[in-house]
């Protein structure tokens, strides 16, 4: 199986992606769980308590990597979005499928820029930390990951199907 343009623009922007990933990993170094685990706070006290558990240089590389996570978003997005492309190019899809893997990243995308301005403007603005708030931004991030990994699962099980097709011819 020879790679088209498609193939190369959905390994292009992965690259990209993993790239991207590995930069936001590298600037939060050791506060990287504090991501997820701000992300997943349910309650004020315990956003506060993720943020409180952080010294200075913790918070000053936690604060860093939402600049780089302003880009991060477009780039899998559009990497999802090559993948969707070219799965499409080797296999038929439903119609459902094709307007759920067009969308479900563009989405995810969107509620991870809702996450990172609120997640910057909290970290600094502690004062503004509510449960109203946590709680939202918690459903956003719950989303967008489910999108994403939605998304990426689906893509997977697809290209897994197509590659075992041609293994197999």
């Amino acid at each position: 199986m020879t790679l088209g343009v498609l193939d190369r623009r959905m390994l292009g922007w992965s690259a990209l992606f993993v790239v991207s990933q590995a930069i936001i990993a590298r600037l939060l170094g050791p506060t990287a769980p504090n991501v997820l685990a701000v992300q997943t706070a349910w309650s004020a006290q315990r956003y506060r308590q993720n943020l409180t558990s952080m010294d200075e240089t913790e918070i000053a590389r936690f604060r860093s990597h939402y600049f780089p996570d302003f880009v991060h978003p477009a780039i899998y997005a559009i990497a999802l979005r090559a993948g969707a492309r070219s799965l499409a190019a080797k296999t038929p899809l439903s119609p459902a499928a094709t307007t759920a893997l067009a969308v479900a990243p563009v989405a995810s995308a969107a509620g991870d820029y809702i996450e990172n301005i609120v997640g910057l403007i909290l970290v600094d603005n502690r004062e503004q930390i509510t449960d109203t708030v946590v709680r939202a931004t918690t459903v956003v991030s719950t989303v967008k990951w489910l999108l994403a990994i939605g998304s990426l699962g689906y893509l997977s099980q697809g290209f897994l199907r197509v590659w075992a097709q041609a293994l197999f011819r």
